[in-house]
This record gives C-alpha cells, sequence and structure tokens, in this order.
C-alpha cells in the first residue's frame, strides 16, 4: 500500500489553477493520487516542493524486525510489538536503539548509515528502511 507524505514544488502554481489540476484524478505508475482540496478555505498554499511517495514494508519484515526488537529489549511476552511500536514507548533509550540498529543489521546483512539510523523511531520505520536498503543492494 503506497501512502503519500510531504507535498510541495520548486515551481508556483496560481491557487485556481492548483484547484483545477488537483480535483481531477491522475494515475503515475498505476497509483491514483490524492486529491487536495481547499477545504473551503479561499487560499491554497501558492507553491508544492515534492511529493514523496513510500510503500509499506513487508509483513514478513516486519514481524521480523518485531522478533529482533524484543528480543534486544528482553520484552516479556505480555508486552505487544507491532509496526507501530515505538521504541521509547517500548523503554528502549539511545543505547538500545543502537543495539537494535546493530541487530537489524546482522539479521538482514545491511549497513545503516547513522542518519538513517537517528531517523528510526518505530517498528515500521526499522522495517522500510530495510527493505529500501535491500532493494538498493539488489
Amino acid at each position: 500500500m503506497a501512502a503519500f507524505t510531504g507535498v510541495s514544488s520548486s515551481s508556483l502554481i496560481a491557487p485556481r489553477e492548483l484547484s483545477r489540476q488537483c480535483l481531477a484524478p491522475t494515475k503515475i505508475s498505476g497509483l491514483k493520487l490524492v486529491s487536495f482540496s481547499n477545504s473551503g478555505r479561499t487560499n491554497l498554499p501558492l507553491s508544492f516542493r515534492r511529493l514523496q511517495v513510500s510503500c509499506a514494508a513487508k509483513p514478513e519484515t516486519v514481524e521480523k524486525v518485531c522478533d529482533i526488537v524484543r528480543k534486544q529489549l528482553a520484552l516479556k511476552d505480555d508486552i505487544s510489538v507491532s509496526g507501530e511500536s515505538k521504541f521509547a514507548a517500548l523503554g528502549a533509550d539511545s543505547l538500545d536503539t543502537v543495539e537494535i540498529v546493530m541487530g537489524l543489521e546482522e539479521a538482514f546483512g545491511i549497513t545503516v548509515e547513522e542518519e538513517n539510523a537517528q531517523s528510526i523511531a518505530t517498528v515500521q520505520d526499522a522495517a522500510d528502511l530495510i527493505e529500501k536498503l535491500c532493494e538498493k543492494s539488489a
């Protein structure tokens, strides 16, 4: 499933023209774009910088990450770990997060750069990054 985040562009578009463009359904690579509306407001943003499309990781990747997180944090069986689980909410401090990343690198045979590791806050973030890195190396 694709998710659309961060919308902007470097070109300026007049609000009236933007409304016309955004109301028409558009398809790119088989994905239907999200329509933007002014929700009753008279002024829409004048510029859009970029549209970023990200795809959710495979369920088996998320499950494997959940298992690694559970093991690294020595969580009891009654504590639920899912894609939405935040490391901090599971009791992880910065050192625990580094150890989780190291465990993920070992389990998936990848290398996570420091700037990417700092952006990981949830199990889903980790799974998405892993699939991105695995796709790059393939």
